[in-house]
This record gives C-alpha cells, sequence and structure tokens, in this order.
C-alpha cells in the first residue's frame, strides 16, 4: 500500500476542546472524524484497526464454541416491555414511530432479541447448550459523550449470550467465555484487572467486569504494586493498604476504562419472554442464560490510552494497521525505490501487510508522520547508508534503531515480527 494513493489525513497540531489522549491520537493519526458529537467515522486506517481486532474477536469466540450471527438493528419496543426495560434504559433509548405507527427502538443491547429468536427455534434439552455471538452497532443517547470513541452515542460491540439447560451448564459456558475473554484482551496488548461487578439493569447474580487501568476511567480499580492481584475497589481498602494476595506488596488506587462485562442471567429473560424447552422428562422449563459483552470500538481507544508516547501511537503488533512501514527518503532515486518494492514483495509474500510512505515530503515531516501512526517497524532507506549497502531499522516501541546490510534486513525483520 503507497501512502500517497492511501487516505490518511494527519495533523499535526492536537484537536481543540480534546482531553484524552486517545481522542487526540486517533483524530490526528487519521483513524477517525468526528460527525457530531458521539458520533464517528472510521476512516481507512483506523478501519484496518478495527478489523484486526474483530478478527481476534472472531478467533477467540469460535475457538470457545460460540457461533456468529447478526441481528437487526431496528427493534419494535414490544419485545422490550416484556422485560420492563423499556423503562429501566429508557433515558439512553432512541425511539421513533415509523410511518405505519409502529413504536421502534435503535437497539442499545439485545438480549429481548436474541431471546425471542431462540424461543422459536429450541424447544427441547437436546438442542441445549448453545452460544451465539455478533458484531455489531449499537445506539444510545448517552446525556455526556465523553473521550472519543469511549463514550459514543454510536458504538460498535460485540455481544454473546449462551443458553443452557440448568445452571452448570451456564457456569461452564461462563467460564469458556471468561477465558477467551482474558485471551482477547492480552492479544489486544492490555492487561486488565478482572473484578466482581453488580449486574445492575442486565440482571442476574454473578457478573464480572474486566478493567484497563487509564487516566481517563470512569471506574476505581486497586491494583498490587508487587504482584498480579487486582480488583474492584471495596469498602475497607486503601491506598497502600498490605495486598492480600501477596501479602507483601502495597495496593495501589487507579482509574480503569471498562472493556468487557460477562453475566450469568440466569432466567430473567426467559422466564419474562417465555423461552422454554422441554427436558428429559417432557417437562417445560425455561432457558438459563448468560450474557458477554466486549466495546470493540472502546478497544481502540484503551489500546491508544496505554500504547503512547510523546511522539504518536506504540501500535501491539497483533492490532497495528500495518506491520511495517517503509520509507524513502529519496522517492525519486531508482536504487532506493527498487528496494523498497523488493522489500515489498518479500513481506507481503511472508504474510505481512506493508505500507510505503512514498510521499515527496521532507524527511522530518515523514518521520513525525511514522511515529504518530504508530506501526510496529519502519525500515528507512536513504541514499547514503544505501551506498554502504545498509538500511535502518527502527522498533517503534524500543526506540532502538539499527543499521543493517540490506540483504538481511527482510530475514532479521521477519524473525523480529515472528518472535
Amino acid at each position: 500500500m503507497f501512502w500517497s494513493k492511501y487516505f490518511i489525513p494527519t495533523l499535526k497540531e492536537t484537536p481543540v476542546g480534546t482531553e484524552a489522549v486517545s481522542h487526540q491520537l486517533s483524530l490526528r493519526a487519521g483513524l477517525v472524524n468526528m460527525l457530531t458529537s458521539g458520533v464517528y467515522s472510521y476512516l481507512p486506517l483506523g478501519l484496518r484497526v478495527l478489523k484486526r481486532i474483530e478478527a481476534i474477536i472472531r478467533e477467540e469466540m469460535n475457538a470457545a464454541g460460540a457461533h456468529e450471527l447478526f441481528l437487526p438493528v431496528l427493534q419494535p419496543i414490544e419485545l422490550w416491555k416484556t422485560t420492563g426495560r423499556d423503562k429501566t434504559l429508557a433515558e439512553i433509548m432512541i425511539t421513533f414511530e415509523d410511518k405505519k405507527g409502529r413504536t421502534l427502538c435503535l437497539g442499545p443491547t439485545h438480549e429481548e432479541v436474541i431471546t425471542d429468536l431462540v424461543k422459536n427455534y429450541v424447544q427441547s434439552y437436546r438442542q441445549l447448550p448453545v452460544t451465539l455471538y455478533q458484531i455489531q452497532t449499537k445506539f444510545r443517547d448517552e446525556l455526556r459523550t465523553r473521550y472519543g470513541i469511549v463514550r459514543a452515542c454510536e458504538f460498535i460491540m460485540k455481544d454473546a449470550y449462551s443458553f443452557d439447560r440448568d445452571i452448570e451448564g451456564l457456569k461452564k459456558n461462563y467460564q469458556l467465555m471468561y477465558d477467551a475473554y482474558v485471551r482477547i484482551f492480552k492479544r489486544c496488548g492490555l492487561n486488565v484487572i478482572i473484578a466482581e461487578a453488580d449486574s445492575g439493569a442486565m440482571g442476574g447474580d454473578v457478573s464480572h467486569e474486566f478493567l484497563v487501568p487509564a487516566a481517563i476511567g470512569e471506574d476505581a480499580v486497586v491494583k498490587c504494586l508487587s504482584c498480579d492481584f487486582g480488583g474492584a475497589v471495596k469498602s475497607n481498602q486503601a491506598q497502600g493498604d498490605a495486598c492480600p494476595k501477596c501479602k507483601s506488596g502495597k495496593l495501589a488506587k487507579q482509574v480503569a476504562i471498562e472493556l468487557g462485562h460477562v453475566f450469568q442471567l440466569g432466567l430473567k429473560y426467559s422466564s419474562a419472554q417465555q423461552a422454554l424447552f422441554l427436558d428429559e422428562d417432557g417437562k417445560q422449563k425455561p432457558i438459563v442464560m448468560g450474557c458477554y459483552g466486549i466495546g470493540v470500538s472502546r478497544l481502540i481507544a484503551a489500546v491508544i490510552e496505554t500504547n503512547n508516547d510523546a511522539n504518536g501511537i506504540i501500535w501491539p503488533k497483533e492490532v497495528a494497521p500495518f506491520d511495517v512501514e517503509i520509507l524513502p527518503l529519496q522517492v525519486s532515486d531508482q536504487e532506493s525505490l527498487e528496494l523498497t518494492k523488493q522489500y515489498y514483495r518479500d513481506l507481503e509474500k511472508a504474510g505481512f501487510s506493508v505500507l510505503i510512505d512514498d510521499r515527496d515530503e521532507s524527511a522530518g515531516r515523514k518521520f513525525n508522520d511514522a511515529d504518530l501512526i504508530g506501526i510496529p517497524f519502519r525500515i528507512t532507506i536513504g541514499k547514503r547508508t544505501l551506498k554502504e549497502g545498509k538500511v535502518e531499522v527502527k522498533n517503534r516501541r524500543t526506540g532502538e534503531t539499527l543499521t543493517i546490510a540490506k540483504d538481511e534486513a527482510i530475514k532479521q525483520l521477519i524473525a523480529s515480527l515472528r518472535n
């Protein structure tokens, strides 16, 4: 991919009115564009990040035995009245009347819809368990949108739902989803804290939140400075208390962003909506449900919040928009151009995505933009080093720059990428 033929509208200055680092950098790096408060367009670079995060989620959800579907955004309000959540979530629901006089809402979540679907197809214990998930746009009329895509009116979410015959089956599926979440966040380069949580309007007796410490967080957590212990702040905990796990470490209070939430819903929705099945004895029972959500678009902001420096974004390699950037300093130099194309072919053949900055811009502008968009590795090809048969390879995360023989550069870089 050539920069000159792509669409990466980078900004030199920090946009006015932005507080969060992730908001500032996502705008400056040309990842997103604000249409109006709480509503964002994903530009090509941002969409590539989004798709890579979605791919990680799909891989882990599929591996855990879940099956993907896609549910409607438009939902009849009558469905919500069966559970009473038309009133519980009234403040954030976006509702309207269509030309037929029906009251509809733009789905803020999909528990009612998925329960209605499953009850029409699952009638026997032989059809259970089943876990279904989607990656879908949600709509919530947030009174206070904040920090760009962290709290928006239109956002992308992965929501999954498990359906079991009994509580033991629910616990098994709950653990499968819990473990999948741990893997998803780790692959996205995030060190999460898992905390027991209040189920709130979702319902159920057991739930856990997955949070990552960040300056713009709206939740409070404690983390041990010596071991891996972390969790929600309890009323009897204070800054500097001894860690309940390792005993020797001290607890530090931090604010954190909620990235995911899992719930053992139990019978709340199946009972209200009459989602029933026949057991071995021919008796009707309500299906036992679980619910599992991840803020997909919010993950982008969380990754940037925890992976940046004064120069820009530092993408973890699994979610980076490209794996390597090749930066020829003199785009009119034939030898530099030929080597750039050869490197591109070699890296693409090895399965890596490459961005070539072929713009006729100053070296300073190109270096600054490279650090801003944060691609993990950069190869700089300049006439001076090329005369010595060498190129420069920079690791964006460590800042280390190595001068390597041009014939060895790709071999060494591929080894680093695969490590």
